[in-house]
């Protein structure tokens, strides 16, 4: 049994992870921080654990992390940075749930997330090269040997998935992607937040961010990875009035024909965690509720050069825990599937 610590347990993404690693046949919680909690038991503050998980929360400070053989930080941005060096010094795997390690450059990290930090800059730069995006469907022989994973975040697991077939095909103008995506309101975090209240957000729908939002740097730098030079994208995500799900559009032109249903089942056909639909489908946030799996349709309309491609994902499960059980299982040598073989929640 693998001994697991969770590093911020009490927010949405936490919750989601201790769900899973309940129920995984392979790994045991042996600590679950938080330090407004500690002392409390999990299953107080979230009753669907009662039963699953009988420990309380304690502080990081108290945590036996250095005895766990991987530890996840559910954490805001900038914490798992301030303790990485240290961790992964005593031997233990760390998956980052949060976007301390995710894109390479340092100045591009503190352009976009220099707020994160007390002192403006990253803590621990030199771990940026070592860290593995953790897009299984990308980097999974990276992943199996990885001391440290970086957890994509949710708009960039959408959105990478859609675009990807066609930029690895060269049959698209990537100086001119466009991806139009909505994200229920268990995006915003469990914080207190006037804009994620249910009069707020019932009922309505916006876009925000469109100036530009921290995923954007995060799908590029993997977009141009597999294009192999810069890109061209456009990224604009909306608060939609529901809990849970992404629903990611995206646009590209075609610069050449092709068989794109049989390009998309081709690229996806070995991958457990990504669905291709029937041409002319329309994939729905709810038939991925509560699954590590994204669902995806693409479509030609009208016969024209403007190919669209439709992703779905849960925001709380593919977008982040399921995405960091299956880089767990990976990096611990387990079958990738282990614990994440569930079905959709329906209705």
């Amino acid at each position: 049994m693998l001994k697991i610590g969770v590093v911020g347990g009490t927010g949405y993404t936490g919750v989601e992870l201790l769900r899973l690693i309940a129920l995984h046949p392979q790994a045991e919680l042996a600590c679950i921080t938080s330090r407004s909690e500690k002392g409390l038991a999990v299953s107080d503050l979230f009753p669907n654990l009662r039963g699953h998980i009988d420990i309380a929360f304690s502080d990081p400070a108290d945590a036996p992390l250095k005895d766990c053989n991987l530890v996840f930080f559910a954490t805001p941005n900038g914490i798992a940075m301030q303790h990485a060096v240290e961790l992964l010094d005593a031997g233990v795997k760390l998956v980052d749930l949060a976007a301390d390690f995710r894109l390479k450059d340092e100045a591009l990290w503190t352009d976009w997330y220099k707020d994160a930090s007390r002192t403006g800059k990253h803590a621990c730069p030199q771990l940026l090269e070592q860290a593995v995006y953790g897009l299984p469907e990308v980097n999974r022989e990276q992943i199996k040997t990885a001391q440290l994973v970086a957890n994509p975040g949710c708009y960039p697991t959408a959105v990478q998935l859609a675009f990807l077939p066609l930029i690895e095909a060269g049959i698209v103008d990537v100086s001119r992607l466009i991806a139009d995506a909505k994200s229920g309101v268990s995006g915003a975090g469990r914080g207190a937040n006037v804009g994620a209240l249910l009069a707020e957000s019932s009922e309505s729908m916006k876009a925000y961010a469109v100036a530009g939002h921290r995923h954007l740097p995060e799908i590029k730098q993997g977009l141009q990875n597999a294009h192999g030079a810069e890109v061209g994208l456009t990224f604009v995500p909306h608060l939609t009035p529901m809990i849970r799900g992404i629903h990611a559009t995206c646009y590209a032109e075609l610069t050449s024909n092709s068989d794109l249903q049989s390009l998309f089942a081709e690229r996806y056909k070995n991958e457990p965690f990504v669905d291709v639909l029937p041409a002319g489908a329309h994939p729905e946030t709810r038939s991925v509720k509560g699954v590590n799996t994204c669902r995806i349709a693409v479509h030609q309309p009208q016969g024209a050069n403007t190919v669209v491609i439709l992703s779905v994902i849960d925001n709380l499960v593919k977008g982040a825990a399921g995405q960091a059980i299956h880089n767990m299982n990976l990096m611990c040598g387990l079958d990738e599937t282990l614990g994440l073989n569930a079905v959709a929640l329906m209705p």
